[in-house]
């Protein structure tokens, strides 16, 4: 068994995503485990050179985990012939453009989603690639979430039956900036920073969609901002252009009818920050991001409606939680070892810049929808 070593320009690692989830938790802690373990058994370490526009930050970073390698220059990082992947993690506004820059180098690219602000530049970005001939792969993080394994587990299992609808509910309260300080950067809320919650959330729920329940035939959206002014980063007052909540009707292939809310201006009223509950005739389950209960048909009680009388059931107690059956890793890092088997020995990776064009797609026509007031089709890229 041998080991060798790959640089990796990281992009946007000063950020709280591209830090925790990027960095510490995967590159750094594959390091950790002894690398990457390819089919013949060699093993793959991971070598981050850390690229920012705040050498401060990046030197700070680069100084609490002993990483020698950072630099404001892209280009340079770009320029070394030992760095095979680009990884961006930046704001969304700033990724085509260096991702383009990382195609043209000839590097692999693995990027957070959405890849664009438009489907249009998503597309140029999967057909730029394909030409250059290089591996690409966007981050669908949520398929690997322990609660979500657990419901692909009991579809695969034929629990459901047909399945009828999913309903969604996502999000939190994130605090406006004044009293208490915001949980989310300010650019969130600036539409001209690509900021908003159906660009950054209609993406994953279309990959999570897509590979659970079937291909997005038709959106209805209504996207809103409900907190019209926000302060930042400096204590300076400013206009929410972007949207903060978003609610959703998609219909899937095969009839399935999915309900989805996105909200940074909802107070938490359920077990996890994220749930899906989905219907089917044989039996239901309850999946959020890490535990998973179901009921099935011949254990469903038989409610009857009555506003005179006070309701004495507990109805979440005829659930009955999934068992684990397995160890979970955190999915980020789970995808980076993927995408390094991609890159290093063609292992698949069916999540590429095409899949993240089909997310940007499912933002843009849903931001269209709000505006329009309609229903729209969703068409194949």
């Amino acid at each position: 068994m041998s080991v060798r070593t790959i640089g990796v320009v990281m992009n946007g690692v000063t950020g709280r995503m591209g830090y925790r989830q990027h960095l510490v938790r995967s590159v750094l802690a594959i390091n950790e485990q002894g690398g990457v373990t390819l089919s013949d058994g060699d093993r793959v370490k991971l070598r981050p050179v850390l690229v920012g526009r705040s050498a401060g930050k990046l030197a700070d970073i680069a100084a609490r985990h002993a990483i020698p390698d950072f630099t404001t220059d892209l280009d340079a990082a770009l320029a070394d012939d030992d760095n095979l992947i680009y990884f961006d993690a930046q704001v969304t506004s700033a990724r085509v453009k260096a991702v383009l820059k990382a195609i043209e180098a000839g590097k692999h690219i693995y990027a957070e989603k959405p890849t664009a602000e438009s489907a249009q530049e998503a597309l140029a970005l999967a057909e730029a690639a394909t030409a250059k001939g290089v591996k690409n792969g966007v981050v669908q993080d949520k398929l690997f979430l322990p609660g979500l394994l657990k419901l692909k587990r009991l579809i695969d299992g034929g629990f459901f039956g047909r399945i009828l609808s999913v309903r969604g509910e996502f999000g939190y309260w994130v605090f406006e900036g004044d009293w208490q300080e915001a949980q989310r950067p300010s650019w969130n809320y600036r539409g001209e920073d690509g900021g908003g919650i159906v660009l950054d959330m209609f993406p994953h729920w279309h990959y999570v969609l897509e590979n659970l329940f079937g291909r997005v035939e038709s959106v209805y959206a209504r996207a809103v901002t409900h907190i019209p002014s926000r302060v930042d980063e400096q204590g300076v007052t400013y206009q929410a252009t972007a949207d903060d909540a978003a609610y959703g009707v998609f219909e899937l292939e095969g009839g399935v009818i999915a309900q989805i809310n996105s909200s940074w201006t909802v107070r938490v009223n359920r077990d996890e920050l994220v749930e899906f509950q989905v219907d089917g005739t044989h039996g239901s389950a309850v999946a959020g991001l890490r535990n998973c209960r179901v009921q099935h048909r011949s254990a469903t009680p038989k409610p009857v409606w009555n506003p005179d009388l006070p309701v004495t059931a507990r109805f979440r107690d005829d659930w009955q939680e999934v068992p684990d059956n397995m160890e979970f890793d955190n999915g980020f890092k789970i995808q980076w070892e993927a995408f390094v088997r991609h890159v290093l020995e063609d292992a698949p990776f069916p999540n590429d810049f095409a899949s993240g064009a089909r997310g940007v797609q499912l933002a843009e026509l849903g931001l269209r929808s709000s505006a329009e007031g309609r229903r729209i089709e969703v068409p194949q890229l």
